[in-house]
Order: structure tokens, then C-alpha cells, then sequence
């Protein structure tokens, strides 16, 4: 069905939607390669929210000759009008004479509706082609509009022995400056940092992209079952967006802030924030990507609660001792643990003298 050109193609267009992960949510990312006669003669990606898709990008490049040539998407054209005009209709207009796309768009606004525009008008369609990489390079934009919650990487910093933080809760610098460095990136590929409010107010973190001042900042977002988040937080006064989730919210506490949002979330059994709940508010408020920075309670509760779909160890050489505060506080009876996911490694990197590994759910 698909010829080693066509994958040779997708691969591009998968390459070039990589470019907007840093910018392009809630929107999906999104590559479109224009060839004809063996040759490219347009491409281009979505670059931000708002602004022209992949496809419109690609066929200014290409002009004139896009008439009869073949486009080659990493998710399906889009058939609504939105912030943007359709991108089904800007390919037919153009006279494209065949379709590829890695995979039709689970979007209900577009569900087959933009390859079905282009069958309509003669247009040759075809899709599938590359689509575990389409959907890996989209992981948060399918999770949200498939399972209703965000694809949630929970990102650790821990000893040779396995430790997070010093008896005294001392932590800084566990990692050295390639492993701190890297995790700037993670940040920034996210569209939110969720941590827990506990963590707040030991550390007083900002939970900032620090290193990389042209890439975007992702939303804080403090679950906070009591509303203890202080104004003179660092989060709060540095002016970047902060979403606090509590179970009980006082609405006139943080008016003077614009850049702080309130979300009432309803509390379990034992008073703490329903965590699947709050998830699906994240995705509705269109968080895709989040990651978890946070202390080993609200770790541990996620992990307990499979909430996790994938982990980010950063692994110091260090010793921190016995003493020392763990990662995780999970059941000490492994019998509990038997129908718990099993996690595989995913990839691992060295980072100057650490190890950064990631682990995927099997």
C-alpha cells in the first residue's frame, strides 16, 4: 500500500511536527511534507496555537506545483473552521492530488471528517502509514481527547541508594548540571508541572524553564486539598500562570492575581483531592503532557491509583545513607503490588555522571 518513498516522506513530516513541541498545545503537533517526481517542493509544521497549520505552511512553500502533487501529513487535515480555516479544504483548493496521513484524528470536530472531505473531491487518501510514531509524538493531545485525562510522566531525582533528599529533607543538587539541564527540556515539552503542596511550602519552588528563555513556560498547577498555597510563594509572585486544585476554595482569596486560576475538585474518604478527577479537569482545560513534580505522597498516590504512564529517573552516583528520605512510600507488602502495572525501560542516557532513565508502562 505504502511505498519506501511515501515512509521516507512521513518520516519527515514526523521529524518537522517535532519542531512545535514546545508550543503547538493544546493544539496537536503536526508535520506536512508536499513531494512530487521524487523531490520535496513544500513542507512545514504547526508552530504555534492560533497560527497557520502544518499544511497551509507546506503548500505556501510549494505554490504552483502543489497542483497534483502528493501530501503527506502526520495526523489527519482538519475539516472545521476553528482559530484557523479547514486544512482539508486549503489541499483541495490547491489542486493536491493525493492524501498520506500517519493516522485519522480522534478529535470529534474532524474523526474521518477531513479524510472524507478529500475522497469527495477526488481526491486519493490513504492513512496509517508511521502511526505508532504519529501517535508517540502526540501522546498528550490523544490522551486527552481518548481517556479524558492527561499522559502524566512522573519525573524523580534520586541517589545510588535510591534517595530523594537528606533525613532533614535537604535535596538540592542531587543531579549534576547536564541531568538539571535536561529536565529544563521536559519541562518545556510539557504543557503543565503539577507538584503537590507540600512541596511548596518546604521548598518554595518555581518550577520554571530557567536555562531556555525562547521556549514556553508550562502552567504550575499545586494540588492543594486545603488551600494552603501562601501568597508570598514564589509561584504566586513571579506572575507566570498557577493553577491551584482544592477541595476547598475560597474565590476572593487569590483575585488581586490574574495569573492564578482556582479549580474546585471534589475530596476522597480521607480528605485529600480525588486525583482522577483532577485529572480530567486538566485535560478539559486542555493540559495534554503533564509532569509530576512532587514529594513521594501525591508520587506514591499516583502511582498507586495507575495514574503514571511513564517515569523520569535522574540517578546520581552520590550515597545519601539509611537516613535519607525515600522516593516513594509504597506498600510494604509486595502481594499488593502483584496486579500493579508492570514498567519497562524505555531508554538510557548518561548525563555527564548520572543516569537518566525512562520507563514506560509494558
Amino acid at each position: 500500500m505504502f511505498s519506501e518513498q511515501d515512509t521516507i516522506y512521513m518520516q519527515r513530516a514526523l521529524a518537522l511536527a517535532w519542531q512545535g513541541r514546545f508550543s503547538t498545545s493544546p493544539n496537536p503537533r503536526v508535520g506536512c511534507v508536499i513531494a512530487r517526481g521524487g523531490q520535496i517542493i513544500g513542507e512545514g509544521f504547526h508552530i504555534q496555537a492560533g497560527g497557520p497549520h502544518a499544511e497551509v505552511h507546506a503548500l505556501r512553500q510549494a505554490g504552483g506545483l502543489a497542483r497534483g502533487a502528493t501530501a503527506y501529513v502526520s495526523l489527519e487535515p482538519c475539516a472545521h473552521h476553528g482559530r484557523t480555516p479547514p486544512c482539508a479544504q486549503a489541499l483541495i483548493d490547491a489542486g493536491i492530488g493525493r492524501v498520506v496521513a500517519a493516522m485519522r484524528d480522534p478529535n470529534p470536530l474532524v474523526a474521518g471528517k477531513g479524510l472524507t472531505m478529500l475522497n469527495n473531491a477526488g481526491i486519493e487518501t490513504a492513512s496509517g502509514l508511521c502511526e505508532a510514531q504519529a501517535r508517540q509524538l502526540n501522546r498528550g493531545f490523544l490522551s486527552r481527547i481518548e481517556r479524558g485525562r492527561p499522559f502524566v510522566k512522573l519525573k524523580t531525582a534520586f541517589s545510588l541508594d535510591g534517595k530523594t533528599a537528606l533525613s532533614d529533607g535537604r535535596s538540592q543538587w542531587i543531579t549534576g548540571k547536564e541531568a538539571r539541564a535536561d529536565v529544563q527540556i521536559v519541562r518545556a515539552e510539557s504543557c503543565g508541572i503539577l507538584t503537590g503542596i507540600d512541596t511548596v511550602l518546604h521548598d518554595n519552588p518555581q518550577l520554571n524553564v530557567r536555562d531556555f528563555p525562547t521556549l514556553r513556560q508550562p502552567v504550575r498547577i499545586v494540588a492543594d486539598s486545603r488551600f494552603r498555597l501562601p501568597e508570598h510563594s514564589r509561584l504566586i509572585q513571579d506572575g507566570q500562570p498557577v493553577w491551584i486544585m482544592t477541595c476547598k476554595a475560597d474565590s476572593q482569596r487569590f483575585a488581586a492575581y490574574p495569573h492564578v486560576r482556582v479549580f474546585r475538585v471534589a475530596a476522597d474518604e480521607h480528605g485529600r483531592i480525588r486525583l482522577p478527577e483532577m485529572l480530567a479537569v486538566l485535560a478539559r482545560e486542555g493540559i495534554g503532557e503533564l509532569m509530576v513534580e512532587a514529594g513521594a505522597t501525591l508520587q506514591s498516590a499516583l502511582l498507586q491509583q495507575q495514574l503514571v504512564d511513564e517515569i523520569i529517573c535522574y540517578q546520581s552516583p552520590k550515597l545519601l545513607g539509611g537516613n535519607a528520605r525515600n522516593a516513594f512510600t509504597l506498600p510494604e507488602n509486595p502481594v499488593a503490588l502483584q496486579s500493579e502495572p508492570q514498567w519497562q525501560t524505555q531508554k538510557v542516557d548518561i548525563l555527564g555522571q548520572d543516569i537518566k532513565w525512562v520507563l514506560a508502562i509494558a
